[in-house]
C-alpha cells in the first residue's frame, strides 16, 4: 500500500506553526509502521516536480488553493490535508482491510 503526501519544500502561509509536508511524510512513515508493520510505503511528492497522472492532477490542484498541504492521499482518496490527523489516516487504512500488527 503506497499513501502519498503531497506538498512544497517551502511551508503554506496558513501552516507557519505545522510540520512540512517532507516532515509530515517522515512521521506519519514512523507512526504507521509501528502500527501496522512494513507493508505501507509513504511517499512524498513535490508539487513543483515534473509530474504525470493522477499525481500532476492533485498538484496542479493545490496549486490552484483547492487543497492546503501537505495533502495525503490513499487509493486516489483524499484522506488528510493542511494537518493531517492521524486517527482520520489510520481509519482509511483500516478500510481496505489492513489491520494493525497488535
Amino acid at each position: 500500500m503506497v499513501i502519498r503526501v503531497f506538498g512544497a519544500e517551502q511551508i503554506c502561509a496558513s501552516c507557519v506553526n505545522l510540520p512540512s509536508a517532507k516532515d509530515t511524510s517522515e512521521w506519519l512513515q514512523s507512526a504507521l509502521d509501528r502500527k501496522y508493520g512494513p507493508g505501507i510505503e509513504v511517499r512524498y511528492i513535490d508539487i513543483y516536480s515534473q509530474l504525470e497522472g493522477e499525481d500532476a492532477e492533485f498538484a496542479r490542484r493545490i496549486q490552484a488553493d483547492e487543497y492546503w498541504y501537505p495533502l495525503v492521499v490513499l487509493n486516489g482518496e483524499v484522506v488528510g490535508e493542511g494537518n493531517p490527523k492521524l486517527k482520520e489516516i489510520k481509519q482509511a487504512i483500516e478500510k481496505t482491510g489492513m489491520r494493525a500488527i497488535s
